[in-house]
């Protein structure tokens, strides 16, 4: 199919674009579809749309419970169009069917939960200090939101963001990633089935410079929700100095697994390779740095090298496939520049490094490479690919120590079967995540965020809601007693 036109969805309806662009299959590197590239203009009108739904209308007058059964609703049809769902993800971004029918399916859940708590943030009535005076606090949406999310695992990274901003009563605009928009610009049929008001939730997608900047500059949003990688992440801080949106950043990590010699080793080896062959990789808390104790490194190796190569690459759309092709081809070569110039200071390549002889597609081996030193380039860069470097400890504190010399800081991993050494590492590792014993596990109970690097503020959890709003303060005097004039002494 290359005669698939995909259509921005503004104030309740779908626009006919006037610009397009072509998408590409990753399995083939084949044109499948045009998707539309929103102009300023448009950006423009979906705004203002939103801020119209925000302050006048059926969104505005709608109480809490009713958001909540809409939120409930959709989480519902989310779940009912998994498969057309993944279908069109994996078409567009190469991630395997068995993962996007998977995932999709759960971020049903997101909603569901979400919906769970809409009539349930509650305000506060405060014991003030002062005679005479009721003050309570009021929770309210803190206006239009700019969600901004990036090509991979699109309809679950929207989730956290549209799930807490319409609990909240806030409006959306949604940047869907121009590489790969496909299941989120469907998405927004689900959207309008689920009954949400015009303007409520608006999604769109195009280019940085006129989609993306004017959209998170734009005077009517008063907050910004970005997932992606730090130099996109800097661009919008400085945005959003024009206007002074609340902004929340979700990066990229260089995630460290720590594997200790009393481990289950066979149970570390399918974390590892599912921490960091899962999706090709192409995850912000891929497990890209295994820290591995000496006595047991090279036994550990043997076996990840063993499953890497059993690893099936294939068809994205095969079932059976358990790796699939890079997004684009623009990621593979900046992941080969990388390999190459660690191999040149000093790597070792332990498995992978090629481009399997599958079709036409951007497909690339799993690579693991005995780095040797923390300071290679794949150590340190974020690839954003199916490439593990390899390090070394001998010592608790050598591990902590690697495990902590990065700027990133958003997930990470630690095997051993010493509850102490457990709660130590969970304890002093600098990320927003600490996984013990297991890997990659996401709920929508919990936050989730990096430091460092890795970003500003968290998504998931009850409190999420809360960074949609705004506390009003609200004081009302109870006695009947006129106000004395201040000028008169007494």
């Amino acid at each position: 199919m290359t005669d698939a036109l995909f259509r921005n969805f503004i104030d309740g309806r779908f626009d006919e674009p006037s610009v397009t662009f072509d998408s590409i299959d990753p399995s083939t590197g084949a044109l499948w579809a045009r998707m539309p590239a929103a102009s300023e203009a448009d950006v423009d009108r979906a705004v203002e749309a939103a801020h119209r739904a925000l302050r006048s209308g059926p969104w505005a007058a709608m109480t809490a419970t009713a958001r909540s059964k809409l939120l409930v609703k959709l989480g519902d049809l989310v779940g009912a169009n998994a498969g057309r769902l993944a279908e069109l993800e994996t078409r567009d971004t190469g991630k395997i069917i068995r993962e996007t029918r998977a995932q999709i399916a759960y971020v049903g859940d997101y909603y569901r939960y979400y919906g769970g708590l809409a009539d349930k943030h509650e305000g506060a009535h405060v014991p003030i200090d002062k005679a005479d005076l009721d003050v309570t606090i009021r929770h309210e949406p803190i206006g239009v939101v700019a969600a901004v999310v990036p090509w991979n695992s699109q309809l679950f990274l929207s989730a956290v963001k549209l799930g807490p901003a319409l609990a909240a009563g806030c409006t959306v605009v949604v940047k869907a990633s121009e590489d790969g928009p496909a299941p989120l610009l469907a998405f927004a049929e689900l959207v309008q089935q689920a009954g949400f008001p015009e303007g409520t939730v608006n999604i769109l997608t195009g280019f940085g410079q006129d989609c993306g900047r004017r959209l998170t500059s734009h005077p009517l949003v008063s907050r910004v929700a970005f997932t992606g990688g730090p130099s996109t992440a800097r661009a919008i801080v400085r945005n959003t100095a024009e206007n002074l949106a609340y902004t929340t950043l979700e990066l990229g990590g260089k995630s460290p697994v720590v594997v200790f010699a009393d481990a289950d080793l066979d149970s570390a080896a399918n974390a590892v390779v599912a921490g960091i062959f899962a999706a090709t990789g192409q995850s912000c808390v891929a497990g890209s740095r295994l820290l591995v104790e000496g006595s047991v490194k090279d036994e550990f190796l043997a076996r990840l090298k063993r499953k890497a190569e059993a690893i099936r690459i294939g068809d994205p759309q095969d079932p059976a496939t358990e790796m699939g092709p890079l997004a684009t081809q623009r990621q593979r070569d900046w992941i080969e520049k990388i390999v190459a110039e660690s191999l040149a200071k000093g790597g070792k390549m332990i498995t992978g490094g090629t481009r399997p002889a599958i079709g036409t597609g951007f497909y690339y081996a799993p690579t693991i490479i005995d780095a040797g030193d923390n300071d290679l380039p794949c150590v340190r860069e974020e690839l954003f690919g199916p490439v593990l470097s390899v390090l070394a400890f001998d010592t608790e504190a050598q591990a902590l120590a690697l495990a902590n010399d990065t700027p990133f800081g958003l997930a990470s991993g630690v095997f051993t079967s010493s509850l102490g050494k457990a709660h130590r590492m969970a304890r002093d590792i600098h990320a927003g995540v600490v996984w013990v014993n297991t890997y990659r596990a996401v709920s929508p109970l919990v936050p989730f965020g990096g430091y460092g690097h890795s970003g500003l503020g968290r998504e998931g959890g009850l409190d999420a809601i809360r960074d949609y709003t705004r506390s009003k303060s609200v004081w009302i005097k109870t006695s009947d007693e006129p106000i004395p004039d201040p000028f008169v002494m007494r």
